[in-house]
């Protein structure tokens, strides 16, 4: 019986750490990446505003070419979705929500599997001479369980950060492509 108090209490003094610990530590994240793509803004727009273009570039869709996918609604356009669903990369969806061509595109990001969480990702568009900056951000809160993800992983900065490189990069390639072969 003493053991089972004991045991209880320190499961309890767990909980509180974890709970009273989550007060201090950042409830909102916002990650940003940008690239300068020597193509035209029509170019680098249409692949990231149709979902099966983006499928192309996307970091994610990379590490997990066996999910699978379900893309819905008129691309480039508001309520235009992308579902997945993924050993690797879990299930999910995006839907773009505002839609302003050749400038920005914004979108939420829902994450189903294997946590629930939710973001906003915009890419803002930039003419610059012949070329076109694009800047990736994704912001959101974080819950109990983020925060100590967070903490433990040095930050959403550092957990996605490369990914949001290395997806700029074949964004890049794709768009500095097609703009060489129309």
């Amino acid at each position: 019986m003493k053991f089972l108090k004991i045991f209880l209490g320190i499961i309890v003094v767990i909980i509180a750490i974890i709970l009273i610990g989550s007060l201090f530590l950042p409830k909102t994240f916002s990650v940003s990446r940008s690239a300068n793509i020597a193509a035209s803004d029509t170019v680098v727009y249409k692949n990231i505003a149709d979902f099966d273009n983006f499928l192309q570039w996307n970091p994610w869709s990379k590490m997990d070419p066996k999910a699978k996918v379900d893309i819905s609604g008129t691309p480039e356009q508001v309520a235009h979705k992308y579902h997945w669903t993924g050993e690797e990369s879990g299930e999910g969806e995006m839907t773009i929500t505002s839609a302003t061509p050749y400038q920005q595109i914004k979108m939420d990001l829902k994450f189903i599997k294997p946590f629930e969480s939710l973001a906003n990702v915009a890419f803002d568009l930039a003419k610059e001479g012949t070329s076109t900056k694009v800047t990736w951000t994704m912001s959101g809160e974080n819950g109990i369980i983020g925060k100590w993800m967070c903490l433990v992983m040095g930050g959403m900065d550092k957990m996605i950060g490369k990914d949001f490189e290395a997806g700029l990069k074949s964004l890049k390639e794709k768009s500095e492509l097609q703009q060489e072969n129309p």
